[in-house]
């Protein structure tokens, strides 16, 4: 299990009005646990006004850089959001996890592919980082990106992407896409929807030529780009996405786990294992998830989103059976050798047996 380490903060940079970047000063000893492959995340726990409060972001540093940077943008009644903006500081201390998350890129100079990337706001972060060590670890590699915002200020990092493009113009495209702000080509004006999707295949890159597709952003734009991909014939092995939430999923897009009438009020024996050590503790099956559950007993465990995006909550179920309210982050071999999301699992047997350690 990832357990949280007492890291400092070495600098916190205003990126744009409402967006931060924080880097932090990992310990040469905790260098080998924190290593990382680009599109990773951290999770940071904080005590804000007597409160422990716990977010992932998403690391925009390249693991090439030794550097551990995220970027943090301000969102509305964000408790931690807010705090990072206006009261983080250079030398403080915050609770942080090691890098974690099946949204990544595995680069290897011996590559020669193309990558595609559809992004907005903030959700530039992991894909920063992946172009970043594209660029420098697959020199036979492409990357293109198609990057929405308001306008040209809201563009988080964009003088070190334009550096970056600047840099490898043959093999690095950067295409903005503004809802606010008319640029050259009304293409590139408006969110990224179905029709430009496919006005981009058409003009910039060859749908089932490309080697995969990263995606991350609000889940409308991520579902119609994933959706209008597969239309143009990509499979959807090819296509990846990490969701900010799941606060602005469609209707339809998350469905609640069923329980049979017979079964409502029945319940299971659970046995949590972590760090060696093993709990039990009753847990009905139309009560609280299990990591709920697990954390009411007083258990240490790892989560950060608690919506089914992140994956930090992870566990093997070694033992019975759990249905899960949502999934969006386990592969499907993954789910094939037992791992569930505490998060969303209730139980569905007598009894269940959940090892953080596997």
């Amino acid at each position: 299990m990832s357990t949280m380490h007492q890291i400092k903060v070495k600098k916190v940079m205003k990126e744009t009005d409402d967006c931060v970047s924080v880097s932090f000063d990992v310990p040469k000893a905790l260098e080998p646990s924190f290593d990382y492959l680009p599109g990773q995340y951290l999770t940071l726990e904080s005590e804000i006004n007597g409160e422990k409060v716990r977010r992932s972001y998403s690391l925009c540093s390249a693991p090439h850089e030794k550097e551990w940077k995220v970027a943090v943008k301000q969102v509305p009644q964000g408790k931690f959001s807010t705090h990072a903006n206006e009261v983080l500081k250079s030398g403080d201390t915050l609770s942080v996890m090691p890098p974690m998350g099946n949204f990544k890129l595995a680069c290897s100079p011996d590559h020669s592919n193309h990558y595609v990337s559809f992004a907005a706001g903030s959700g530039i972060t992991p894909m920063l980082s992946m172009i970043k060590e594209v660029m420098e670890v697959e020199p036979n590699s492409q990357f293109t990106l198609f990057y929405g915002n308001r306008n040209t200020e809201s563009v988080i990092f964009r003088e070190e992407i334009e550096g970056i493009k600047n840099r490898y113009l043959n093999r690095l495209s950067v295409h903005y896409v503004l809802s606010k702000e008319r640029l050259m080509s009304e293409i590139f004006y408006g969110r990224i929807d179905e029709e430009k999707c496919r006005a981009y295949a058409k003009a910039f890159f060859n749908p089932t030529e490309v080697h995969s597709y990263y995606l991350c952003g609000p889940s409308q734009m991520i579902f119609t780009v994933r959706d209008t991909l597969k239309d143009l014939g990509v499979d959807e092995s090819k296509i990846n996405f990490e969701l900010f939430s799941t606060d602005d999923l469609p209707t339809g897009e998350k469905p609640i786990a069923e329980i049979a009438e017979v079964d409502r009020g029945k319940m299971s024996a659970v046995k949590v294992t972590v760090d060696g050590i093993s709990f039990d503790f009753d847990l009905a099956y139309d009560g609280e998830d299990v990591l709920d559950a697990a954390l009411g007993y007083g258990a240490d465990l790892p989560f950060a989103c608690k919506g089914g995006v992140c994956c930090t909550c992870k566990a093997k179920l070694t033992k019975g059976e759990v249905v899960m309210d949502v999934n969006y982050t386990l592969e499907p071999d993954e789910i094939e050798a037992g791992y569930i999301l505490t998060c969303q699992a209730h139980p569905r047997t007598e009894s269940i047996e959940v090892d953080f350690d596997a």
